[in-house]
């Protein structure tokens, strides 16, 4: 500021009377003085302003908004979902914790136990390396399905021994070269499960939790076959050592081992070459791999893996290479050799996929980004996402008038999407919130009829409905990277949202229910190309439906209901002679 322009702005003029002369000096020094004072007061207000934004940014704040989506948030409004993105993008818990008082301390303990799912993920990862493995609880509701502290101690046990027999140990390469002889030569540190990649991605993502499962109850490594693509699909799960079969494994024909190939364990045992009475032979009487083929065209001697005595057997072999397209997971459940340990492990029934789906599968860098950035497009400021996952198995090329009438009369009769107004005159109602809903299909057809339908029409409720799906393949296309990419992303989209509502026999919806925690509404698979009355039920669980299972006792060696055993192991809602897991809820 020019101190001699201000002076000279107070200054007597030249029409001053000069017997005022000496008291317009006293007073052009005062003025001087107080501006000069006043300017000291506006710098010392200058330099503290910045420590007083400081310390009402950091004060606890209201938990309603999530950095990066909300619009116009203030310094005041910083939220608990902000601090943890702090603690994910600036360094470990263990840097921060020695920073800040006692206070700071526990909160930074609750942004880790966030950060891990309550335990459920192991800490140490290069988070760059798949920034969706922490990242997920700025997008995703925290889950009201605790993980039980003996799954997660099994979890930790489980990733040291991933670490003592992975690929390249020591252990592993000795296990190797009794594989590579083709004999079973004793009993061995590390055993193994072969995760042979197979089928549709929804199919591959269920069946691979329940061999992940299965490796857990038997105390087995879990190696995955990379496939075409599931490297560019999915993190790595277990820390420092890889999931991924090495390159060289030497049983090279592995992959196009099917219900008929002779190393199959059914085949063995309808060949004589196993039986049960080999539970007490010497191990060099047992191969040293043995096939499992538990895909849904598998046959009787293939499903005696379900009994115990079979799992008696299996656990002295120590290469099992498993092919399947299933859940199995429910059957697990009727093994009394693992019932037990299951019923500790999941006092929850209904929640096995939704906590092993969260800890194995993680988007990769390239599927996060597309995930995040749809997000933030199109769902990130709705007040109530809904999700419409669509798969019609009608041959012909829709989309179909009957299907699109089922969709509507079951958001519409439940109450998950507002009734518009057709007749005139229109008055357009009060502007009563806004819903964003996320279709996923193969089709565009059925987005296009919704959307126009909201876009020209106001609804009853006043509230605004947009409309969003992310691709329209036409068809499924398992081979091709990009499209299981896409489908991925939209599953984990769909698995994002506060409604979900899924069709009959779909993978790909068990997928999004699982991961997101979600009892979704079901569309029945229709018949004779008619709309089904009712035409969506509400499921007993959010767990997927095991669409092949076995009907067979293996104490009185005959069939049997398998589905009317125990409480917790019921027919599935869209598939009468499937198997699901369901809560005491439901009991």
């Amino acid at each position: 500021m020019d101190m001699k322009r201000i002076r000279k702005q107070l200054s007597p003029s030249k029409h001053t009377d000069p017997g005022n002369v000496d008291l317009s000096r006293v007073s052009e020094r005062k003025s001087g003085l107080n501006m000069i004072r006043l300017l000291g007061i506006l710098v010392a207000c200058l330099m503290v302003l910045p420590i007083l934004v400081t310390v009402f940014a950091y004060r606890d704040p209201p938990l309603n908004h999530i950095r990066g989506f909300a619009e116009g948030r203030s310094f005041q409004e910083k939220t608990e979902k902000d601090r943890i993105h702090e603690v994910i993008d600036g360094g470990s818990f263990e840097e921060k914790s020695d920073k800040g008082s006692e206070d700071d301390f526990s909160q930074q303990a609750e942004v880790l136990k966030d950060k891990l799912l309550g335990g459920l993920l192991a800490a140490g990862f290069d988070e760059s390396s798949c920034l969706s493995r922490y990242q997920s609880i700025l997008y995703r509701k925290a889950s009201t399905h605790i993980p039980s502290s003996d799954l997660l101690d099994r979890l930790r046990r489980h990733e040291d021994l991933h670490k003592q027999c992975g690929p390249n140990t020591e252990l592993y390469n000795k296990t190797l070269e009794q594989l590579k002889s083709g004999h079973n030569i004793g009993t061995m540190d590390c055993k193994y499960v072969v995760w042979i990649s197979y089928s549709g991605l929804g199919n591959r993502i269920l069946s691979l939790a329940s061999a992940f499962l299965y490796a857990l109850l038997t105390n087995r490594v879990l190696l995955i076959d990379r496939g075409t693509d599931m490297v560019d699909l999915f993190c790595e799960p277990f820390p420092e050592k890889s999931w991924l079969l090495p390159l060289d494994f030497p049983l090279h024909q592995f992959k196009s081992f099917d219900g008929k190939s002779h190393e199959s364990y059914g085949n063995m045992l309808k060949n004589n070459i196993l039986n049960d009475s080999m539970n007490d032979v010497s191990t060099g009487s047992l191969p040293a791999f043995a096939y499992l083929h538990l895909a849904h065209d598998y046959g009787d001697y293939d499903k005696m893996f379900f009994c115990s005595q079979d799992q008696l057997l299996l656990q002295r072999i120590p290469w099992l290479i498993l092919r399947s397209d299933n859940y199995f997971v429910p059957s697990l459940f009727l093994i009394p050799t693992f019932e037990q340990e299951l019923s500790i492990l999941f006092p929850e029934k209904d929640t096995v996929f939704h906590h092993l789906g969260r800890y194995l599968f993680h988007p990769s860098n390239l599927v996060w980004g597309l995930i995040t950035r749809f997000y933030q497009s199109y769902l990130a400021n709705a007040e109530e996402k809904i999700g419409i996952q669509i798969r019609v198995f009608d041959t012909r090329t829709g989309p179909f008038e009957y299907v699109f009438d089922q969709i509507l009369a079951c958001v519409l009769n439940e109450k998950l999407l507002p009734k518009v107004i057709i007749q005139e005159p229109i008055t357009p109602p009060v502007n009563r919130g806004r819903k964003v809903v996320l279709m996923t299909s193969l089709s565009s057809g059925y987005f296009e009829k919704i959307r126009n339908m909201y876009w020209e029409h106001p609804t009853v409720s006043g509230e605004i409905v947009s409309i969003y799906q992310p691709s329209h393949e036409e068809y499924q296309q398992t081979e091709k990277q990009m499209h299981n990419m896409k489908a991925w992303a939209e599953m984990y989209l769909l698995s994002l949202t506060d409604v979900l509502v899924t069709s009959s026999w779909s993978t790909f919806g068990y997928v999004a229910q699982g991961l997101g925690g979600i009892k979704p509404w079901i569309l029945f698979k229709p018949e004779n190309q008619t709309t089904p009355d009712p035409p969506c039920r509400r499921a007993m669980s959010m767990e997927p439906c095991f669409h092949s299972p076995p009907f067979y006792d293996c104490k009185a060696k005959k069939g049997i209901d398998t589905g009317a055993l125990v409480p917790h192991v019921r027919h599935c809602e869209d598939m009468s002679w499937g198997l699901k897991l369901v809560g005491h809820d439901e009991w």
